[in-house]
């Protein structure tokens, strides 16, 4: 899975950006059906409908008509969730005082181990 939640076999999108942009890490790259590539923030996704087409409505209620199916979006917002635990768990197994580099905050368990 690229860094921007999206496969590709380019690690250039049509419209000239780059997938490998590290800032686009905590996004979505959706296509709007009919338009350019555009990043989407998958935690202000309040519903998604397939009506034949796939309509995102978001939490203040704007509506993107995107070219992937619904089937699609869910596995790229479960790309990137499983993403995010990923590196969290990667940070807390490397410590909180890696030589070189500031402290970072503590990462609690998803689980508790004493229950």
């Amino acid at each position: 899975m690229f860094p921007a939640g999206r496969p590709n076999d380019s690690s250039e999108a049509k419209d000239g950006l780059s997938l490998l942009d590290p800032r686009m890490d905590t996004v979505l790259q959706l296509t709007r059906l009919g338009g350019p590539v555009f990043a989407l923030n998958p935690d202000l996704i309040e519903r998604a409908e397939a009506t034949p087409d796939t309509v995102v409505t978001l939490v203040n209620g704007s509506h993107f008509v995107i070219r992937e199916s619904l089937e699609e979006l869910g596995e790229l917002i479960r790309d990137y969730r499983a993403s995010v635990i990923a590196r969290a768990q990667r940070v807390a197994d490397a410590g909180p005082n890696r030589p070189g580099t500031t402290p970072v905050a503590a990462v609690l368990p998803l689980h508790r181990s004493d229950q």
